[in-house]
């Protein structure tokens, strides 16, 4: 099960009744973070998460209302008596941003990793699942995020016993382990059949459409995709900014054959994001106005 929340859903700046945009995710006993802008610790906080077991801090690109509440959220995790290291992901710049963000978080009782993408795709592996990284199109370096989950084949019972594999081993196999045994070195696709489906969630914001979203959004069972603008006549100023609009989300949505969609990073001068939502979901019905909270738990197909 994989546990998704969109922390906030506003740009430019906090407003008293939407926190920027931001996404946690949690899976497994890690928890992951996709931008901090200025109040998103009050976000989790409201949302009742806890800044203290997160594992990995992503940054799609280094504007303020994605990235200035990163010292902040530092020093609560440290107030919280963390003290495992702190994997953050970013473009590149990121060791010197972070740097000099900590500026007035000096003091932490956990280490800071900073690892920076260098590709214009890039996958980060981790147990379990994987946080891939794709290059957007922003008037800065930006990234768009997918986490996906992988999903080995079911133990095939009859298979183990057929081949004699001891059964101390299929704990181990089932898991992914090869093992040198006496009678020889076992591997899992001895005793697993096909990959099932996995979960795929994609995160996009800060840009124009490009291909680039269309390939790494494919198939995803949510794709969660800024909606800078809702009214038709914002469309240049979304051009001259390089943000998109809801209309164009839904147009990316539809090409990459998504489960659902997620509407965020809304404007400040967009109070009411439900108004546009007629006419977006003629292009991509299975589309959503995300709000300041909403969450939703990702099951596998069979569970």
């Amino acid at each position: 099960m994989l546990d998704i929340c969109l922390l906030g859903t506003g740009g430019m700046m906090p407003l008293p009744y939407r926190w920027l945009t931001s996404l946690m995710a949690r899976y497994n006993g890690k928890s992951i973070l996709i931008d901090c802008g200025e109040g998103t610790q009050i976000a989790m906080k409201e949302k009742g998460w806890s800044p203290k077991p997160i594992d990995v801090i992503c940054f799609t690109h280094f504007h303020a209302d994605h990235v200035s509440g990163l010292p902040g959220m530092l020093l609560t995790m440290g107030n919280a008596e963390r003290t495992e290291p702190l994997l953050i992901i970013g473009p590149k710049g990121l060791t010197r941003v972070v740097s000099a963000l900590r500026v007035i978080a000096p003091e932490l009782p956990f280490e800071i990793e900073c690892m920076e993408i260098t590709e214009p795709e890039q996958t980060f592996s981790f147990d379990g699942f994987r946080i891939e990284a794709f290059r957007v199109n922003h008037n800065v370096v930006c990234y768009g995020y997918s986490i996906v989950v992988e999903r080995k084949g079911k133990f095939q019972l009859e298979r183990a016993l057929e081949l004699g594999i001891e059964k101390k081993y299929w704990n181990r196999l089932q898991k992914g382990e090869t093992i040198e045994a006496e009678n020889g070195v076992l591997t899992p696709e001895m005793v697993l059949g096909e990959a099932r489906k996995g979960l795929k969630v994609t995160y996009c914001t800060d840009t124009r459409p490009t291909d680039s979203i269309v390939k790494n959004a494919a198939g995803a069972d949510l794709f969660i995709c800024e909606g800078m603008y809702g009214e038709a006549d914002k469309q240049e100023k979304a051009k001259e900014h390089k943000h998109m609009t809801f209309f164009e989300a839904a147009k990316l949505a539809k090409a990459a054959e998504v489960a659902e969609l997620w509407l965020t990073h809304y404007s400040p001068s967009l109070t009411y994001a439900e108004e546009f939502m007629p006419a977006t979901r003629k292009i991509f019905p299975r589309a959503t106005a995300g709000k300041d909270g909403k969450s939703i738990e990702l099951k596998f197909s069979d569970d």
